[in-house]
């Protein structure tokens, strides 16, 4: 005999409904989402745990539902018609509804206070859609629970993407106490010890943190790759992930057949599209972590699809939860999860029109690039900045395919060079040097682009300290400038061997290559092509001033004003500050300290507000030179070990640059005959343990002294730096548009409000912020709002 619906509440729920890890802000998220709407609709990526995140949520709510709680599996149902049926049998009704119907079932709920999760709806949407419809109209204390991997569409529904499980970053700092907070490791480390009891997480923290990362935090994903430890190590897993569709196949046999696969997962997301958006879906897998709407356009509009094909098609895929959509700013941009990634991109390689595809997105990144390279030394450095790091995945991808199989020299050239900027400023030496090495690898590089790319790889390896390697390169440069009988290429060759000179501490033959090459830079601007690295006379201006400072040469005061007024004239805030610290070196030489310390104080507060990676190390390094100077050692040794580790987060090396080489050790001295060996060195030691962020606001005086330990990980750590949260929402709209680029009047004009409002909510922000200028709204947006990018 059949039951009733209004019999054993839990008797439709699943044993594992009660269970699940992790997930509190999502599981506190859809129970108030619940309680304000009568269909709520969980969508995500196949593997997410939508069908868990539910059936727990449905669990904890079934009290307020005299009725009961029902879940409907439809994963089993193929046929639309058998909609009813599947629900008929979920509820028991089959004495009371012998013959099930939509048109019966609808009857036979109308009075009836019930939650009805229906499971899986995405390949019976337009029947679920239908069925959901009509019960919010004719039964009114239905609610319905669904699960799909696109929404139901239908008037008053509530839509919730459930997001991957958590998994830190690539900068967050990792214990032993707080690695089990991040509910990716969690359930790696619940699902490990299933197969290997002996399996220990905290003894593994960055192999298990890479592997999260590398599976996107999709707990399927990673459940299929926990199976693997019964045999394999953490370690040779992540070798294998290469091709995850195929690895990957260790599922539960009890599982639905597409969940015991991470391929059979991704194949029915697929199979579940049309064949216009399967190949957008294939195309897309060109692009490296995220891209933007012109550029998925202008890459993957060729037959047969047209440019004004791609934006539905894209919205299609977004609503399937095939591509996930953010809000960057005050524009859209989208990824793929990479298993799907890869999915696509093995279905594309069997394609003809693979290589045309790749032509495509690096031609459209290498014209990015070169778009970008005139506003690294000027007034829009921020604007290319926020450009290029938004980016930065998709130009690698671009680089590497120029000097593949079938190498494009002559591209990579011009994109190696037009990203200088960047890596002077915000990027890192160290990959710099990479992409150089690989341009190198290539011999049949004519003479003037071959100087390009030397005078660009001296540049990276000066700004590390590697002057064995930068000896060569500028010999090789300088023969080079001889045999081509430029004026403008010997002025390059003057400047790169005075401040190979400066480096090697010989001041005076600095001083006597420099100021030649900064002479024909200041009156010859109009005779440098405008593909060439320097642009102006500002870093032999820069060289010139530090060798004449530490030469002891009478004009290093003239010289230093020079500088700066160089750089203001500039307008790019790098170089700005850079002619700030300069003068803060003049003034340290010349013994005035207080006046030292406040140049550097300037520099690094523009430092820090623009996002510059490489320079504050030298700034903080300074100010510890100052502090013991003027007896503050204990605050100097601090500042000596944070500097140290900024050297070590950019791959400097101090030994390098002969006159700071010599400043240090003076410092370092000083500081252990008057502190003793031991508080020296613990003192070092606690300021070795700040990050970046915390080094900065030391040496600018705006933190405590440093921990001598490092402090614990918090239970729930904010996304977002605290002053995130004390802005309005459209404070921080506002402060997007600034961050693009957008004047007062032209946010009024985006907003629709007066232009009187939108200038007092930026003197709202500056004020909220402690901010004083809008590059400082900008670098702060892109810095703490703006989400990373997967690597």
């Amino acid at each position: 005999m059949g039951r009733s619906a209004t019999e054993h509440l839990q008797a439709s729920l699943p044993a594992y409904s009660g269970e699940i890890i992790g997930r509190r802000r999502e599981i506190a998220t859809v129970r108030q989402l619940l309680s304000g709407t009568r269909l709520l609709t969980l969508t995500g990526t196949g593997g997410v745990g939508k069908t868990r995140l539910a059936a727990y949520v449905a669990a904890q709510v079934q009290r307020a539902f005299p009725d009961g709680v029902w879940l409907v599996e439809l994963a089993p149902v193929q046929e639309e018609s058998l909609l009813a049926v599947a629900i008929a049998e979920a509820l028991g009704t089959q004495d009371e509804v012998p013959q099930p119907s939509t048109e019966s079932m609808i009857e036979f709920l109308r009075a009836k206070q019930l939650l009805l999760v229906l499971d899986n709806c995405e390949h019976l949407v337009e029947a679920c859609a239908r069925l959901a419809d009509t019960l919010l109209t004719m039964a009114p204390k239905v609610q319905l629970l669904a699960t799909s991997r696109e929404s139901l569409g239908v008037p008053g529904e509530t839509v919730f993407i459930v997001p991957p499980l958590s998994f830190p970053g690539a900068d967050d700092s990792l214990t032993e106490n707080g690695l089990l907070r991040y509910d990716a490791l969690a359930l790696l480390d619940e699902r490990a010890k299933n197969v290997a009891p002996e399996f220990d997480i905290t003894s593994l923290p960055a192999p298990a943190t890479q592997l999260c990362r590398l599976l996107d935090g999709i707990p399927l994903a990673i459940e299929l790759a926990a199976a693997w430890l019964r045999v394999l190590t953490l370690e040779q897993i992540i070798d294998r992930l290469g091709d995850r569709m195929h690895f990957l196949t260790q599922g539960y046999r009890t599982a639905l057949p597409r969940h015991q696969t991470l391929r059979a997962a991704v194949e029915w997301s697929f199979d579940l599209c049309s064949p216009q958006e399967q190949i957008l879906w294939e195309r897309l897998s060109v692009f490296s972590g995220c891209f933007d709407l012109p550029a998925a356009e202008e890459v993957c509009s060729a037959e047969p699809l047209t440019r004004e094909d791609v934006l539905p098609l894209l919205a299609a895929l977004v609503e399937k939860s095939i591509v996930i959509s953010g809000a960057y700013g005050s524009r859209s941009r989208y990824r793929i999860l990479e298993s799907l990634r890869q999915y696509g991109h093995h279905r594309l390689t069997k394609n003809e029109a693979t290589s045309e595809l790749r032509r495509r997105h690096a031609e459209y990144y290498q014209s990015l690039a070169e778009r970008n390279k005139d506003g690294w030394f000027g007034p829009d450095q921020l604007e290319c900045y926020i450009t290029v790091s938004l980016e930065l995945p998709n130009l690698r991808t671009a680089l590497d395919y120029y000097l593949g199989d079938d190498p494009r020299v002559e591209e990579a050239i011009r994109m190696f060079t037009s990203l200088y900027g960047y890596w002077t400023f915000f990027g890192g030496p160290a990959e710099a040097r990479h992409w150089f090495n690989r341009l190198l690898e290539h011999k049949q590089i004519p003479p003037r682009a071959r100087f390009d790319v030397l005078a660009v790889g001296v540049h990276f390896a000066l700004m590390q300290g590697r002057r064995d390697i930068a000896q060569p390169l500028i010999e090789e440069c300088r023969s080079l400038a001889d045999d081509s009988g430029s004026h403008e290429a010997t002025a390059m060759g003057k400047f790169l061997s005075g401040r190979l000179a400066l480096m090697k501490g010989e001041y005076q033959e600095a001083v006597s290559l420099l100021d030649p090459a900064v002479k024909w830079y200041e009156h010859h601007l109009g005779e440098t092509p405008a593909n060439r690295v320097l642009r102006d006379a500002f870093m032999p201006a820069f060289s010139l001033t530090l060798a004449a400072i530490f030469a002891g040469d009478p004009r290093a005061g003239l010289w230093t004003a020079r500088c700066r007024e160089i750089a203001e004239a500039g307008g790019a805030r790098g170089e700005i500050s850079m002619g700030m610290w300069t003068a803060g070196v003049e003034r340290w030489r010349a013994g005035d300290l207080e006046q030292a310390t406040s140049l550097f104080h300037s520099s690094l507060r523009l430092e820090r507000s623009a996002g510059y990676r490489n320079s504050p190390a030298w700034t903080v390094e300074s100010l510890a030179w100052t502090a013991a100077a003027q007896g503050r050692d204990v605050r100097a040794a601090h500042l000596i070990g944070a500097a140290r580790m900024m050297r070590r987060l950019v791959e400097v090396t101090l030994e390098g640059f002969h006159a700071y080489h010599d400043a240090h050790r003076a410092c370092e001295s000083s500081l252990r005959s008057r502190l003793g060996e031991e508080n020296y060195q613990k003192a070092v030691e606690a300021g070795a343990t700040l990050d970046f962020d915390e080094a900065i606001a030391f040496a600018l005086q705006e933190s405590a002294t440093p921990r001598t330990e490092p402090a614990p990980v918090p239970a729930s750590a904010p996304a977002l730096a605290p002053p995130f949260s004390t802005l309005t929402s459209r404070e921080l709209e506002v402060a997007g548009l600034i961050a693009e680029g957008v004047r007062n009047k032209d946010i009024a004009a985006r907003l629709v409000i007066s232009q009187r409002t939108a200038e007092g909510h930026v003197e709202h922000i500056l004020e909220k912020l402690g901010f004083t200028s809008r590059t400082q709204i900008a670098a702060w947006y892109v810095n703490h709002v703006t989400p990373p990018q997967d690597e």
